[in-house]
C-alpha cells in the first residue's frame, strides 16, 4: 500500500454487492477496512474486515464505524425502481447528512460517494452525456431523485478539511449480482422475456470490478490532495451495447435461454402508471416492480462520455464487457458455451455522438458543483 493512500477506510454498505468488492480490493492491497451495514457478512469476515452493524442515520453507529478512519467510501443506499419516497429519503438523504456530519466531527480527510448515472436520466434518454448535463427538473422515481439530493450534499461539503467527490456508475453487474440478473431471470416466462421496446437502445453498464476499481482510484487521488474534488464523474465500461444483446448474453451465461418479446412502449407506460397508483395505497413498501422510471430506462438510450474520469482520475476499466461475460460462462462451468455470443461484444467503434457540439469545439472541464435537483442549467426552478 502506498504511503499516500488512506490507512483505514470505512465502507458504508460494505456487505452489499459493490461494497463487498470495494472491501475486497482495499484489503487486497493491505488497507485496513471497516464496514458499516445492517447485517453481518461471512465474506467480509473472511477478508478480515471489521464490521459495525447499525443504521446510517444513527450518529452513534456511524461514530463507532468511523473510529480511527481517515477516509470513507459512502456506498450504502436504498435502490429501487419505484415505491414510496419516505424510505429512500431516510436512507439516501438523511443517512448521507449523518455521515457527512460525523466525518467532520472525526476529522476524516476524504470521502468518495457512490452516486448513480440515473441522477441525470430523463425521458428520451441520454446520449454521450458528460458531467455538464444538469439534473432534470423532474424525476420519475424517488430513487434517482434522492440520490441526486445526496450527491449535491456531498459535493457541496467539499472543503479543505474534508475532500469529497461523487462517482456515477451505471447498471452494475458481475459475479454475485443480487439485483440486475436475478430480476431479468424472474421476468423470463416460458422462454420469453417480455419487455417494452425492441431492445435496440444503446446502454452503458459497469462491471462490479470496474466500479470498485474506480472507487479506489478516486479515494487515492482525493487523499493525495489532487484537484479532483467537488465534482461528479461518470464511470462505466465505455462500451455502449444494445440492451437486448447484453441482457440475453447475461441470461445465457446464467443458463437461461430466452427470446426477447417486445411490447409497445406506450402500453408498458400505461401499465406502469396503474402499478404506481396502486403502490401509493397505505401500507405499500415495495421498492421494485414496474414503474415509469423502469420503462423509460428499458426503452431509451443511456450512455456516457467518460473523459472526465479518464483524465482526472486515470480511470480505465480493468476488464471489458466480453471478458466479464466470458468469466460468467466459465463460472457456470460452460467455458465454450458462449463463444458465438461473445463475438458481438468484442471492442468496436464508439457510437457517434449526437451531443450539441457539431464543430467539435473543445469544452472546458465540467463545473465543480453541478446544478442542484430542481434546477436546469443553474436557473432556479419556478
Amino acid at each position: 500500500m502506498s504511503a499516500s493512500a488512506p490507512a483505514r477506510v470505512l465502507v458504508t454498505g460494505g456487505s452489499g454487492f459493490l461494497g463487498a468488492e470495494i472491501c475486497r480490493q482495499l484489503t487486497a492491497r493491505g488497507t485496513e477496512t471497516v464496514s458499516l451495514s445492517r447485517r453481518p457478512s461471512a465474506a467480509l469476515t473472511r477478508l478480515g474486515v471489521r464490521q459495525v452493524h447499525g443504521d446510517l442515520t444513527d450518529p452513534a453507529a456511524v461514530d463507532r464505524a468511523l473510529a480511527g478512519c481517515d477516509a470513507v467510501v459512502h456506498n450504502a443506499a436504498l435502490a429501487g425502481s419505484g415505491g414510496p419516497a419516505g424510505p429512500y429519503r431516510r436512507t439516501n438523504v438523511d443517512g448521507t447528512r449523518t455521515v457527512l456530519d460525523r466525518c467532520r466531527r472525526h476529522g476524516v480527510r476524504t470521502l468518495v460517494h457512490t452516486s448513480t448515472a440515473s441522477v441525470v436520466f430523463r425521458p428520451g434518454g441520454v446520449v454521450n452525456a458528460d458531467e455538464w448535463l444538469p439534473h432534470p427538473r423532474r424525476y420519475l422515481a424517488a430513487y434517482p431523485h434522492t440520490k441526486a439530493v445526496a450527491e449535491t450534499l456531498v459535493l457541496g461539503a467539499h472543503a479543505p478539511g474534508l475532500a469529497t467527490l461523487a462517482l456515477r456508475p451505471h447498471i452494475i453487474w458481475g459475479p454475485g449480482d443480487p439485483h440486475f440478473l436475478p430480476a431479468l431471470t424472474r421476468a423470463v416466462r416460458g422462454g420469453r422475456l417480455v419487455m417494452p421496446g425492441d431492445g435496440s437502445n444503446l446502454v452503458d453498464t459497469t462491471h462490479v470490478r470496474t466500479a470498485a476499481h474506480a472507487h479506489l482510484l478516486a479515494l487515492d487521488h482525493l487523499h493525495q490532495g489532487r484537484p479532483v474534488g467537488g465534482r461528479a464523474y461518470f464511470v462505466a465500461q465505455g462500451e455502449p451495447l444494445p440492451l437486448r444483446d447484453l441482457v440475453l448474453a447475461l441470461l445465457a451465461a446464467a443458463g437461461v435461454r430466452a427470446v426477447w418479446r417486445p411490447v409497445p412502449a406506450a402500453l408498458a407506460h400505461a401499465a406502469a402508471i396503474v402499478r404506481e397508483t396502486a403502490a401509493r395505497l397505505p401500507g405499500t413498501t415495495g421498492t421494485h416492480g414496474l414503474s415509469r422510471f423502469l420503462v423509460a430506462e428499458l426503452v431509451h438510450p443511456h450512455w456516457f462520455d467518460l473523459t472526465s474520469a479518464r483524465t482526472g482520475l486515470g480511470f480505465t476499466p480493468p476488464l471489458g464487457v466480453a471478458e466479464g461475460i466470458r468469466e460468467a460462462f466459465e463460472a457456470a462451468g460452460r467455458p465454450t458455451a458462449g463463444a458465438d455470443l461473445l463475438a458481438r461484444f468484442l471492442p468496436g467503434p464508439t457510437p457517434p455522438s449526437t451531443a450539441a457540439d457539431p464543430a467539435g469545439t473543445k469544452r472546458p472541464p465540467p463545473p465543480a458543483h453541478p446544478a442542484s435537483p430542481g434546477t436546469e442549467k443553474g436557473t432556479a426552478r419556478p
